[in-house]
């Protein structure tokens, strides 16, 4: 449990790494922070007399306590040391491994340290580490957006390593409204694969499943919808499926196996997923409902994991690059880097972008839909 007087410091702190702050400017009164914080005058006396000693803040006699101008010393800092951050919505798990491995190879060859940091798809994670960030002298940052697809809380961090000129990338994803360079997968195309694959099978009556906090996820909807325009296919509203990054492991299992429950004519013959990793799930449910993949119904994954053969049942999958986008991410930011050593500061127009093109792998989860006798 966080004392008084570190809790104070370190509110004291965030203000100043997400801009509330600006160097010159000055902060709260004592009376105000006693206030704010229901503490006493030496709590924050304590929390303002470290800041000071740490060169966050400094005092002026008579005229109050400022903010400290930072950015001369994290440019000496930045100098020298050869530092890039990585932070992804997961490490040790899934395509996350290849795609980080991707980078830091590069990385290390062109003598730079890498340090590696999980949100674990939570806001406040992210906010702990961009503070972690914007103190520790890093070169650049790679990113890999925290449930890109809702309104971020942490978007004024950001606008922090602009203002000190520290260069970032996103990968997988990005925020909209910061538009950074990115790096990303054609994910509304890949979900438009998925289906029209599907469609080309016979298939019709095709469930999806859609992660709806991160926008790789609401772009793969929108394929899947799109294919349906496409082939003149109704779309049935029970049919898309939407869950959260806290549902993920609950949710969508729950739902096919009622829906596994109904009569064969309303039961799905079809399954688009998010990704690999849920397609196993669905297919354990579909094992425990004794029906079979692809015989009484078929199966599509997108990102072509490793998972994708670890079963007796190969998905089609939709390829991601992984090590290869990994790699472009590294090469890009160093290139970033070397721009902010100059006068130019990050661009930050919608044509900074690379997108790679997705590819339909077919394996034996999906077949042709069977004609009823």
């Amino acid at each position: 449990m966080q004392t008084k007087y570190n809790i104070v410091k370190q509110a004291i702190k965030s203000q100043i790494l997400d801009g509330t702050y600006q160097p010159h400017q000055k902060i709260s009164s004592e009376s105000e922070l006693m206030k704010q914080f229901g503490v006493s005058r030496h709590t924050v006396r304590l929390a303002i007399g470290d800041l000071v000693n740490q060169g966050w803040l400094y005092r002026e006699q008579g005229a109050g306590t400022f903010c400290a101008d930072r950015s001369r010393e994290d440019a000496i800092g930045r100098n020298q040391q050869k530092n890039i951050a990585i932070i992804t919505t997961h490490i040790s798990d899934y395509i996350f491994p290849s795609i980080i491995r991707g980078a830091e190879s590069y990385l290390s060859q062109q003598g730079y340290q890498v340090s590696l940091f999980s949100t674990n798809n939570n806001h406040e994670n992210e906010r702990k580490f961009l503070e972690k960030i914007l103190t520790q002298h890093f070169d650049g940052v790679i990113i890999e957006p925290t449930k890109s697809a809702v309104t971020n809380p942490n978007i004024n961090y950001y606008l922090n390593l602009e203002r000190q000129n520290i260069p970032y990338l996103m990968i997988n994803a990005f925020y909209d409204e910061l538009e950074p360079f990115h790096i990303v997968m054609d994910d509304e195309k890949g979900g438009f694969l998925q289906t029209e694959h599907l469609i080309e099978l016979g298939h019709e009556n095709i469930i999806g499943f859609f992660k709806n906090d991160d926008t790789q996820g609401t772009k793969r909807m929108k394929g899947y919808l799109k294919a349906h325009r496409k082939y003149n296919i109704e779309i049935l509203p029970n049919n898309i499926v939407t869950y959260s990054t806290e549902e993920k492991s609950t949710k969508p299992m729950e739902v096919l196996k009622k829906l596994l429950e109904e009569k064969d004519e309303k039961r799905p013959t079809a399954i688009v997923c998010y990704n690999d990793e849920l397609a196993i799930k669905l297919l354990d449910v579909i094992r425990e409902s004794e029906l079979q993949v692809p015989e009484d119904i078929s199966l599509i994954g997108f990102d072509d994991s490793f998972m994708a053969e670890v079963t007796e049942v190969k998905l089609t999958t939709i390829a991601h690059p992984q090590s290869e986008m990994g790699e472009l991410a590294a090469k890009v930011i160093l290139d970033m880097v070397k721009q902010s050593k100059g006068t130019k500061k990050q661009s930050t127009t919608e044509n900074d972008l690379i997108r790679f093109d997705p590819r339909l792998v077919i394996r034996n989860s999906t077949a042709p839909l069977k004609k009823k006798k």
